[in-house]
């Protein structure tokens, strides 16, 4: 398998998982603002290895199946990590969405293709108001302090709902495509398969 460069992005991105983790619990004064950059790195490789792969023909299916799990990875870890800095139900409850929601499409889209089906669901433009959000919300979190007088982790936990929201009804739209198949109605078919944050 040759190693293309979004695929090495990709790998960069996990790889800065471990780091970020480091970074975010060294009792610094800059560690907050190197972790908010190390989160930031990583969003970028997100859409660069996505928007190189696309323009260069390097789709792939290590890829494919590489890319969600390195954005989820990414995702879930620095969520972890505020409910832990930050104890209390405010953060824990658009975390556990966010994260649950993951694990229950994750799940549902392993079981279609057991099943030889490909829901093809036209959610792309909730899903990345979805993604930025929620990158937007986890960035000013991580941050935290206040700059040029602007409330950033009040502006974050307020774009932290907005993700969950989003996340709800991304995934009830997702689910109601592939219920035809879930309820028995309609036989599992191939169709053609885009992938939807």
């Amino acid at each position: 398998m040759q190693l293309t460069i979004p695929n090495q992005l990709t790998l960069l991105r996990i790889a800065l998982i471990p780091v970020f983790i480091g970074v975010f619990y060294i009792d610094h004064p800059w560690s907050h603002v190197i972790a908010t950059a190390l989160f930031g790195l990583a969003a970028i490789t997100d859409w660069l290895d996505g928007y190189l792969a696309r323009k260069w023909g390097q789709l792939s299916p290590f890829g494919a199946f590489l890319d969600p799990v390195a954005d989820k990875l990414m995702v879930a870890a620095a969520l972890v990590m505020l409910v832990a800095a930050h104890p209390g139900p405010e953060l824990a409850i658009p975390a556990i969405i966010i994260i649950g929601r993951e694990i229950t499409i994750s799940a549902l889209r392993e079981w279609m293709a057991e099943l030889g089906a490909r829901a093809t669901v036209a959610v792309s433009m909730v899903g990345k108001l979805k993604t930025t959000a929620q990158m937007a919300s986890i960035l000013l979190l991580i941050f935290e302090y206040p700059l040029l007088g602007l409330p950033i982790y009040q502006i974050g936990f307020l774009l932290l709902y907005v993700a969950a929201i989003l996340t709800l009804w991304s995934m009830v739209v997702y689910l109601i495509a592939a219920w035809p198949i879930l309820s028995g109605e309609e036989e599992p078919s191939q169709n053609g398969s885009n992938r939807q944050d």
